[in-house]
């Protein structure tokens, strides 16, 4: 048997890899962190739990549904909104303003659908889980082996469409020197939509997860962000496979750590489990604003070295 805790860790880790490789893909191009990223993913639960009650048909089959819709809102939010106010130069503190308006109107129209399930259908759309529609095998759930497989293929596509592809070097050209890269012919906006896109999509891949392992509500996502932004952070923003450190650094931290202080403070400690992300922010900053993996932990051993033989 597989401790829970394990498979808690496994799944939640696997959710911050997708959530914060979605956040940083889409901040290495506008340089704007989006607020309405964890309800791209909420919108993803959502469209599971119409699968599974409407469609009568299993959580896994909205994947495809959650990663197209989720993409759109994502892009829609970069094309309407984001690329106007970039035309208009505004800065990016009004470009991050701008997002999190755009999250307050999808959380209110995602609390419409939930409501408009409840009463016209007649589906539990408050404090939902589809757990017990997952497919359980000698006491393993199926999710505890989707949800890694799902961030292992991610992160596999993604390095080969950047190393790879011609868009991959478009891209990456993109994000080092835009004006260079559209004077070379790059078609900049349209690599922009396309990041965004992707963003978004994994946030729905990862929605359709979270319908499953966790309580479904028009609010999951937004409470995730703290989650979501301490592993982009301590990845480092700027690189979408320190991201995925980040997302694995904070799942496993997060768990076990509520679960240490639980056993040893007491049960109490379990609501201050958003404490702990925040305080990987505040510590990642402080000690590397620019994300643990920029720290050169090489030079930092040689230099412990060095200060141990000294002292002796």
């Amino acid at each position: 048997m597989v401790d829970p805790i394990v498979k808690d860790v496994i799944v939640y880790s696997s959710i911050l890899i997708l959530l914060s490789i979605g956040l940083t893909l889409s901040y290495l191009t506008t340089k704007v962190p989006n607020f309405a990223h964890g309800s791209f993913a909420t919108m993803g639960a959502y469209l599971s739990l119409i699968s599974v009650k409407m469609f009568k048909s299993n959580p896994y089959s909205a994947m495809p549904f959650a990663f197209i819709i989720s993409g759109l809102l994502a892009f829609t939010l970069y094309y309407l909104i984001l690329k106007p106010l970039i035309k208009k130069n505004a800065s990016h503190l009004i470009q991050m303003i701008a997002t999190l308006a755009y999250d307050l109107i999808l959380i209110a129209i995602i609390n419409i659908l939930s409501d408009s399930l409840s009463r016209t259908y007649k589906i539990t759309s408050r404090q939902f889980t589809l757990r017990s529609y997952d497919l359980v095998a000698s006491d393993l759930s199926l999710v505890v082996v989707i949800a890694p497989l799902c961030a292992i293929i991610i992160i596999t596509l993604l390095w080969i469409t950047l190393t790879k592809t011609k868009f991959g070097i478009a891209m990456r050209a993109t994000i080092e020197n835009p004006n260079l890269s559209s004077v070379l012919g790059i078609n900049t906006g349209l690599v922009y939509g396309i990041s965004w896109f992707l963003s978004g999509g994994l946030a729905g891949i990862a929605g359709v997860i979270m319908s499953i392992w966790f309580l479904g509500d028009a609010n999951l996502g937004p409470q995730l962000l703290p989650s979501i932004f301490a592993a982009s952070i301590s990845g480092g923003l700027g690189s979408i496979f320190g991201a995925a450190i980040g997302g694995l650094l904070i799942g496993v931290t997060e768990v076990f750590g509520t679960r240490i202080l639980a056993s040893t403070i007491g049960t109490w400690v379990i609501s201050y489990r958003p404490a702990i992300p925040l305080l990987f922010i505040i510590v990642t900053l402080l000690i590397s604003p620019k994300g643990l993996l920029s720290i050169n932990w090489r030079k930092l051993k040689k230099k412990s070295q060095k200060q141990s033989a000294e002292d002796k």
